[in-house]
């Protein structure tokens, strides 16, 4: 990426003052050109990757709406003071937040300025001649001499034949070689891969929806705005034209653990689905489990919890039922699956009912006297009810899992209820009575049309990346001259432009390679395996590496 440069051309280019000279303003341009080298900076990139993995830690710490809008409810329920301050600053919805949006937009134009301008610059790198040899290849931190009998032009001749793979060039007496341009094609194909990363999830976000919904066993789901719970629709998405399937929960069952350490740890969840693409297709059913979602005409349902729906029965005080049906409630935490909920009847042919409830899946006596639930399985359902007569305050919006009680009158607890239990209300009120409990599960349905672009783009990044770490960029240069001797003094040099051990090993078997093909073809016998001492410079091409000076 770009670095920002402090010389005096980098000054006078953005108008910056020159050291020692009277300060002056660097004027608009100059500020935009700062601005936009700072920005495409690899400081800045790193900051701002730093910053958006920092940014999504609360997203995987807090509960987020647009994955469980329930989770978010308890939260408040637990946090009342806490959670208002955190939903100011978007902690419950991370990933949509303006902030976290801000830093993914500036990412992607730092990418975007550092890289198209170094993909171009490769490209002509690419096409470009190899670069002249140095006039002083001594310098070089790779070096070998040697003197041999064959002519200049055959030395250069063999040489290029043993840099295959190399792209070569003669440059008079010398041959400029050069490899490993793939390693910052790697480079520019990760950076671009990680835009089209960038891309792929945004064109995700735009174009696509996520929504939440709830179903209790035996509840169907039509794939309309008005069924979600919460729905959460890309800029671009029409959420009056969404794909016409429908589900329906015909079972749901979970297993956990019963014996042992892990006692109450889920061992498996599965819900048994039967769905339809659209009203005219046929019906066809799933298995849906935890990471085995159900996909449907372009949508994937997820699966990601469950709870229990106790059933009640309430009577109005002429004995007539005016509620009867299964409601959900949400659990405290997952060890017991201690649950709350509130029972809501306005239709009762005189005052409106309210109950505040508590079901213990698991109930068992505690220590000091109390109820408790010891399993998350219904091995002994129980519950619990705070019962009130009053006004609703159903003309505003509410949350169906909290009763307001400002304008109600209480009317006092129950007894601890099993199934088929009644609870006769004071005053003549009517009843209400345990009649059983249901499971539902908590569903997501993700439209993402970017999913496989998005995968693409991960796959080519981290090819670039794999490319980058093991490919090594070399020059080798070859010169060959006629010495006072009439022999041909060859001198080769080698050039790593990574700090790699092998770089050395490389250029020292092809200065040996080279001298044997030389000498083969100018000598009769067999090559000698004896060289003369370290350090000494050879007269015939029996064993350069002798006269070899290493850098490092």
């Amino acid at each position: 990426m770009s670095t920002t440069a402090n010389d005096d051309a980098s000054r006078a280019g953005t108008g910056e003052a020159a050291p020692g000279s009277r300060a002056r303003g660097l004027g608009p341009l100059g500020w935009l050109r700062w601005t936009w080298r700072t920005l495409t900076s690899m400081r800045t990139a790193l900051i701002l990757l730093f910053l958006l993995a920092v940014g999504a830690i609360p997203g995987s710490i807090l509960p987020q709406n647009v994955v469980s809008v329930d989770e978010v409810t308890a939260y408040y329920g637990e946090h009342p003071e806490l959670a208002p301050w955190l939903d100011r600053f978007y902690l419950f919805d991370v990933f949509s937040s303006p902030w976290y949006a801000a830093i993914y937009l500036l990412l992607f134009v730092s990418l975007a300025g550092c890289v198209f301008p170094r993909a171009v610059a490769h490209a002509r790198a690419v096409r470009a001649r190899p670069v002249r040899t140095p006039r002083n290849l001594g310098r070089m931190p790779y070096t070998a001499r040697f003197t041999t009998d064959a002519a200049p032009e055959t030395v250069l001749e063999q040489a290029r034949g043993i840099l295959r793979g190399y792209r070569s060039e003669r440059y008079g007496d010398s041959l400029s070689s050069e490899t490993g341009y793939l390693r910052e094609a790697g480079n520019v194909l990760f950076h671009l891969a990680l835009l089209g990363l960038l891309l792929a999830l945004a064109a995700g976000s735009f174009l696509g929806y996520r929504g939440n919904m709830l179903l209790v066993e035996g509840q169907g789901f039509a794939n309309t705005l008005t069924s979600y719970d919460a729905f959460y629709p890309g800029h671009w998405t029409d959420a009056g034209d969404l794909e016409p399937f429908t589900l329906h929960l015909d079972g749901f069952e979970a297993s956990f653990i019963e014996e042992g350490d892990l006692r109450g740890q889920a061992e498996s969840y599965v819900a048994d689905l039967a769905y339809k693409e659209s009203p005219e297709s046929e019906e066809a059913r799933h298995r849906l489990e935890v990471n085995h979602p159900l996909s449907v005409d372009g949508v994937q349902v997820y699966l990601l919890g469950h709870g229990y729906a106790p059933e009640f029965e309430v009577r109005n005080a002429d004995g007539d039922v005016v509620f009867d049906q299964a409601v959900p409630f949400l659990h405290r935490e997952t060890r017991t699956f201690t649950s709350d909920g509130v029972v809501k009847v306005p239709d009762t042919g005189g005052e409106a009912l309210g109950f505040v409830g508590v079901f213990l899946p698991s109930a068992a006596e505690a220590e000091d006297g109390g109820l408790v639930s010891d399993f998350p399985g219904p091995e002994n359902p129980r519950v619990t009810l705070e019962g009130y007569q009053g006004d609703l305050g159903l003309v505003g919006p509410q949350s169906v899992y909290q009763l307001r009680t400002s304008g109600m009158e209480e009317l006092g607890g129950s007894p601890v209820m099993g199934i088929g239990d009644t609870w006769e209300l004071p005053d003549g009120a009517g009843s209400i009575t345990f009649s059983g409990y249901s499971e539902y599960i908590s569903l997501q349905a993700n439209r993402d049309g970017a999913r496989l672009p998005a995968l693409t783009a991960a796959s080519l990044s981290v090819l670039g990346l794999i490319i980058t770490l093991f490919v090594r960029p070399r020059r080798v240069w070859v010169r060959a001259v006629p010495g006072e001797d009439g022999r041909t003094r060859v001198e080769l040099a080698g050039l790593g432009k990574t700090e790699v051990a092998g770089n050395n090993a490389e250029f020292h078997e092809l200065t040996t390679t080279l001298a044997e093909r030389l000498r083969s073809g100018s000598d009769d016998g067999p090559p000698s395996p004896e060289g003369p001492p370290t350090g000494a410079e050879t007269n015939t091409p029996t064993d350069p590496p002798e006269s070899t000076t290493t850098r490092e």
